[in-house]
C-alpha cells in the first residue's frame, strides 16, 4: 500500500464494460509520480488517501470484476510529508479523528 494524494478527477466518457460505473481520480506521489486510481470511497481533491494495487485493488471494489490495478482504500486523516510539514489533519466531526492509525477505511 501507498499514500498518494487525490490531485484531479478524470473524466472518461468511453470506457470498457468492467469501469462503465467506476469513478476514477488523479493521484500524485509526494516525489511527483502521478498514477490514476478507481475510488469507491468518493474522495474530495486535495484529501490523502492509501491505495493497493494488483488484485487486491479489485477486492478493494464494490465489485471484484471492475477492472483496475489501483484502488483507493480510505481518506488518511493525518499524513506529515518527508518534509516534516502536515500534509493533511483529521476532519473536525470526523468519529475517528483522534484513531491511533490516523486513517479513516471506506465504509
Amino acid at each position: 500500500m501507498e499514500v498518494l494524494q487525490v490531485v484531479a478527477d478524470l473524466v472518461c466518457t468511453r470506457r470498457v464494460a468492467g469501469m462503465q460505473a467506476v469513478s476514477l481520480r488523479v493521484l500524485q506521489s509526494e516525489q511527483g509520480v502521478v498514477s490514476v486510481a478507481s475510488d469507491p470511497v468518493g474522495v474530495p481533491e486535495g484529501k490523502w488517501v492509501f491505495v493497493t494495487t494488483g488484485s487486491a485493488a479489485r477486492l478493494a471494489m464494490p465489485d471484484p470484476l471492475t477492472i483496475t490495478d489501483l484502488a483507493i482504500c480510505g481518506i488518511v486523516d493525518h499524513w506529515e510529508c518527508a518534509g516534516n510539514a502536515p500534509a493533511a489533519t483529521p476532519d473536525a466531526g470526523a468519529p475517528d479523528a483522534g484513531a491511533r492509525a490516523g486513517v479513516r477505511a471506506a465504509p
